[in-house]
């Protein structure tokens, strides 16, 4: 589609052309236009009573008469969304059978952040003196007179005056006005700030990467390297080489939390801050972003999943990091998974993608050992540090005290962990207190009362909690099935549950908990991650975000409290993502000159996730999930999609999965299963059913589920979600 000619390309009178709109819409819409027309154009365009952002996409599909046809008018300036952009929202949205509005909304975030900046005034020493000098005034002046111009706030701030004052100087020409730009340019990231020493092993692969970024074609590699190895530092080499070309860069984080070290090291890399995209942006940074982003003046962006949609005009790198976590998918909305579209973008854009991992996905190795994608391997961690040594602790034969979560093994550890000096980690991949609680006299169990799902106690909050919906209470003085009063119990362990363990053991220690509850935003993830890069603190206890990407020198020992969470939760993925999380989290311990130790609490020593994390056998883990997948044409060798239903209408739900079973079109290669309830049948009020569709590698799956949802029609109270390639089934 880039190539298309648009009529008024090459005539300035007036012309139909096709109009997206960032709406669930099915296609473009005819409009008139008046400049000439190019692909990716912003326009306003009327739709009813309101103006909406749009984008000529193509040629007018013409069934609209002249006398209707309705003018689209281009934003002051012409802003143009690039052409490789246009091409690969296009892609996604037949892909993923997601409407093409929907996905144009992800890239065409605010009409504010594409109109001309506002300017900014702020003041500069003049040449007046004012009649009368006080030294509130002649500190203000003082400051004034370094060059910089500053805004009022910022000179009452810095002279410790009241605002007033700076006004009072302005009146009488002390201090002059200076228009200044609305918003601070990025500074550019210098590629030869400082150049590190690679190890021979990161050198070759870095040589390799700036190769390819050098060619300015498109390729995609896997970064494959131990934990420790210093994929960061070497794929900042290819970072370098895009610099260096003045071209862009996007190095995409699967989590905000993993932001907060890594920017430190980026701008210790290349001497300042990169520009930054995710949720917990104000909308003024958002807009600063995007339009530096659409300028090329932001030459590097890390950013979460929905960087991807940003408008780079000459984009040269894309780097995946973690690329094998389950956070890149997109489960709301248009439902895609980032690493995937990742790939389609750089071929898009004809530019290199980076996928780095400690331990890949089995879709992205399988790649990789079959010679898709290039394979680099770093299996040495760097400098002077070694792997940690892994151990078991079989809770069969060393059992914990009634009512604590801690063996006598893992206790005895961190007490010869914190005589030395050094830090630990203690792992639960479970937030709160308990995950559940019930009444002892007749065994009833708190529900969410809009999910199936169990309230999980947060006892420093005082309140039960849905981990779904956000749904949140009290507890009940009284059961409410058997009206017994003080009955209620915790069962299972979260993590603060353990904190409140570890404290009574050991009472001097200064420990911290890390999960999203504790740490609701990046400042305060960046406080505890820098109080332990510090050691202001002796023991962290935490969930999957302390499990990656944190380097912390002193940390000797990692513990797992409950290794076997997560092993067996049905779906094909589950022992796969077991064994990538158990071995991010071990490879915390250990990362400079002390050795590490790393204790798995477990119930089931024998299992094969378990047996390859203490062999430090990944590469056999990763071969026998090969043969399985294989023999059960599960992705990466066949291909997966789900249809989720949802409605508040249980019974109207339940009759549209039925209908959607019987008309499912008979094809070779082709199974579906179900419908079945969801995982959780019960969501924010609405009742789900699953059908899943396996096909062969060879079917065109998307073919296929048009041709599925063009014979049924679902009710308007029933919801009709497609998840291509699902890594969730709940």
């Amino acid at each position: 589609m880039s190539d298309i000619v648009l009529k008024s390309e090459v005539a300035s009178e007036e012309s139909r052309v096709g109009v997206l709109l960032p709406l669930p819409l099915a296609g473009a819409y005819d409009y008139k236009l008046t400049v000439p027309a190019r692909r990716g154009l912003i326009v306003v365009a009327p739709l009813g009573p309101r103006l909406s952002l749009g984008v000529v996409w193509g040629e007018a599909a013409g069934g609209v008469a002249e006398s209707r046809l309705k003018e689209a008018v281009p934003l002051d300036g012409e802003p143009c969304l690039p052409a490789g952009l246009c091409d690969f929202i296009d892609w996604v949205a037949q892909y993923t059978l997601t409407l093409p509005g929907m996905v144009l909304a992800m890239a065409l975030r605010s009409r504010q952040a594409l109109e001309p900046e506002t300017p900014r005034l702020a003041y500069a020493r003049a040449e007046g003196e004012p009649k009368k000098m006080t030294p509130a005034r002649a500190r203000v002046l003082e400051i004034a007179s370094h060059g910089l111009a500053r805004s009022v706030p910022q000179l009452a701030e810095e002279a410790n005056v009241t605002p007033a004052v700076v006004r009072g100087l302005i009146d009488c020409g002390a201090l002059a006005a200076v228009t200044l730009p609305e918003f601070d340019p990025f500074r550019p990231p210098d590629p030869d700030y400082d150049s590190p020493r690679l190890s021979t092993e990161q050198g070759l692969a870095a040589h390799l990467l700036k190769g390819a970024v050098a060619g300015k074609r498109f390729s995609a590699s896997l970064l494959d390297g131990i934990t420790g190895s210093g994929k960061t530092e070497t794929y900042f080499e290819a970072v370098a080489e895009a610099l260096a070309q003045g071209r862009q860069s996007l190095i995409m984080l699967p989590e905000i939390a993993l932001t907060v070290q890594f920017l430190d090291r980026f701008a210790a890399r290349f001497g300042c801050r990169p520009a930054e995209w995710h949720s917990d942006l104000s909308q003024r940074e958002r807009r600063r972003v995007f339009r530096a982003v659409m300028s090329g003046e932001a030459k590097v962006v890390v950013g979460a999943r929905s960087a991807l949609f940003l408008p780079f005009q000459d984009l040269g790198l894309i780097v995946v990091d973690e690329e094998h976590e389950q956070a890149y998918k997109q489960e709301d909305g248009a439902i895609y998974h980032a690493r995937d579209m990742a790939v389609v973008r750089a071929r898009f854009e004809r530019c290199p993608v980076i996928l780095a991992s400690a331990t890949p996905s089995l879709e992205s190795y399988v790649n990789a050992t079959s010679g898709r994608y290039a394979h680099l391997m770093l299996r040495n961690r760097h400098g002077v540090a070694e792997l940690p040594e892994i151990r078991l602790i079989d809770l069969t034969q060393d059992r914990c005290e009634h009512g604590t979560f801690l063996s006598p093994t893992l206790r005895e550890a961190v007490s010869r962990t914190l005589e030395a000096g050094e830090q630990a980690m203690l792992f639960l991949n479970r937030r709160g207190y308990a995950p559940l609680t019930l009444c002892e006299a007749c065994g009833h169990k708190l529900v969410c009362k809009q999910c199936s799902a169990w309230l999980v106690e947060h006892r420093y909050r005082k309140r039960l909690v849905c981990h779904h919906c956000g749904y949140e209470t009290g507890l009940p003085e009284s059961c409410p099935q058997c009206g017994t009063k003080g009955a209620f119990t915790a069962c299972g362990p979260g993590v603060e549950r353990v904190a409140e363990e570890f404290k009574l053991l050991f009472p001097e220690a200064r420990m911290a908990i890390a999960s999203s509850d504790t740490m609701s935003g990046p400042a305060e993830t960046q406080t505890a991650i820098r109080a332990m890069g510090k050691r202001e603190i002796d023991v962290l206890i935490g969930t999957q975000i302390v499990a990656k990407g944190h380097h912390f020198p002193q940390l000797t020992l990692v513990g797992v409290v409950d290794a076997d969470l997560g092993s067996s939760d049905g779906d094909l993925r589950a022992r796969e993502r077991t064994f990538q999380l158990l071995h991010q989290v071990a490879g915390r311990a250990g990362r400079a000159e002390k050795p590490g130790l790393v204790l798995l609490q477990t119930r089931n020593p024998t299992d094969a996730v378990m047996q390859a994390l203490t062999a430090t056998d990944r590469d056999t883990f990763y071969e026998q999930e090969r043969k399985y997948r294989e023999a059960s044409h599960a992705p990466p060798f066949g291909r997966l999609a789900a249809i989720i239903l949802s409605g508040h209408d249980g019974d109207a739900v339940r009759e549209a999965g039925r209908i959607f079973a019987t008309t499912a079109p008979a094809a070779r290669g082709v199974k579906v299963w179900g419908p079945t309830p969801a995982f959780y049948a019960l969501l924010r009020g609405q009742t789900r059913e699953r059908l899943l569709l396996q096909a062969e590698k060879a079917v065109d799956i998307q073919a296929y589920l048009r041709r599925w949802l063009s014979l049924t029609t679902a009710p308007k109270s029933v919801r009709v979600v497609v998840d291509i390639d699902p890594v969730s089934f709940f």
